[in-house]
């Protein structure tokens, strides 16, 4: 019975959590060769406060970080793309 669980801060849309559960159950199913209802995940919205990386808390010292650069995607809040 595999288990994926997502840990992020929060800031997605309904419509975007359907979206990657959709997504995540039938690659998933495809790569592992296992059935879809088999498939089991969560989503953790987990705020910036209580999120740390290298000794300091999110909420502290760290900017939006992603290949795309220092800024969010179009329409995603300021604090919620990590």
């Amino acid at each position: 019975m595999p288990f994926i669980r997502v840990d992020w801060f929060p800031g997605r849309t309904l419509e975007q959590k359907r979206e990657l559960a959709e997504v995540l159950t039938r690659e998933f199913s495809r790569i592992a060769k296992c059935r879809p209802e088999t498939i089991n995940f969560t989503f953790t919205e987990i705020s910036r406060e209580d999120w740390g990386r290298n000794g300091k808390l999110f909420c502290d010292s760290y900017e939006y970080e992603t290949e795309y650069g220092h800024e969010p995607p179009s329409g995603m809040p300021a604090d919620a793309g990590e």
